[in-house]
């Protein structure tokens, strides 16, 4: 029996987290459209702070907000394709998680400025993605030294 060696190298670390993270995204975005997952479902609006709709009765969500994580979750998906890519998207991503975050404690939950919409459920969860996102590309991101892998193959 022949054994053919994959011509793919298998994926690093980084790689395998952006891939989690997006598969999470796609999945929180497919939940969102999903009655009785999402509670209130028939008062869920496109943009709307007005919205009433929340995914698992807990984050407040919009048409909007559940395509943002559909989206998110491809781009992830796609960028995992390389060790660069999937860092990129890990720490550019928790950047803009952050960015929502304080976005959201800024604006009110009641003001015509919180369209996407969010709560305060919402806006600990990004905070916490943001910080679990940047920290995986960190941890993950980096590479062996030259002289550490010299090391090793002695």
């Amino acid at each position: 029996m022949t054994t053919h060696p994959s011509h793919r190298a298998a994926a690093a670390p980084v790689q395998r987290a952006a891939q989690l993270v997006g598969v999470v995204f796609l999945l929180v975005g497919v939940l969102g459209f999903i009655p009785g997952i999402t509670t209130d479902y028939g008062s869920m609006e496109i943009a709307s702070h007005d919205s009433g709709a929340e995914l698992l009765g807990l984050f407040q969500i919009s048409v909007l907000h559940n395509l943002v994580h559909l989206v998110y979750g491809l781009i992830g998906l796609a960028l995992a394709g390389t060790a660069a890519g999937a860092h990129s998207y890990l720490l550019v991503g928790g950047a803009v998680y952050l960015v929502l975050w304080v976005y959201g404690l800024s604006v009110g939950h009641d003001s015509d400025a919180n369209f996407v919409p969010l709560n305060t459920a919402d806006d600990w969860l990004h905070f916490a993605l943001g910080i679990t996102m940047i920290a995986l590309a960190l941890v993950l991101g980096r590479r062996p030294s030259r002289t550490s892998r010299t090391g090793a193959e002695r």
